[in-house]
């Protein structure tokens, strides 16, 4: 004999943050961030990007894809933090304040970190020192987050 349970779960959430909204505002700010790479620095494009995965350039193509890939998935991580504090995606300021942000967390972290170790260790003769400042890559990886941080604030439900 079966028995069932109807229980409700009206106003409960189990997610944290809007992953449509991060995934959209990481699509977004990377085509922004991309366009300025793409002008001041296009070699990080053609060749490191792709190096990163063991692909050889010139390969714009594909380090775009592999860039917009990043993109979203940095966008995600935004979303999961946007969860932890609601009223991240409730004006459109504060989600360009705190994306901006979040920009400079991600410079440091992975453009200034992660990515001269992990260009090294594939062995790319281009890899830049440790830890990587540039002023280009802060600029646009500030951008990025503060058009993540908008488009997420404009879009999440």
């Amino acid at each position: 004999m079966a028995t069932e349970t109807a229980t409700t779960t009206e106003g409960v959430s189990t997610e944290t943050g809007d992953w449509r909204a991060g995934v959209a505002g990481g699509l977004v700010g990377g085509v922004a961030f991309g366009a300025m790479m793409s002008a001041m620095t296009p070699g990080v494009l053609q060749m490191a990007i792709p190096a990163m995965y063991g692909i050889e350039g010139p390969a714009g193509a594909v380090g775009w894809a592999i860039h917009m890939s990043h993109g979203a998935v940095i966008g995600l991580g935004f979303a999961a933090l946007a969860g932890l504090k609601p009223d991240i995606g409730g004006s459109t300021g504060t989600g360009l304040g705190v994306g901006a942000g979040y920009g400079l967390i991600v410079w440091v972290a992975l453009a200034a970190i992660a990515m001269p170790i992990w260009l090294g260790a594939v062995g790319f003769p281009g890899a830049p020192p440790l830890p990587n400042v540039g002023v280009e890559s802060l600029v646009g990886h500030v951008v990025y987050g503060a058009v993540l941080g908008g488009v997420y604030s404009a879009t999440a439900d």
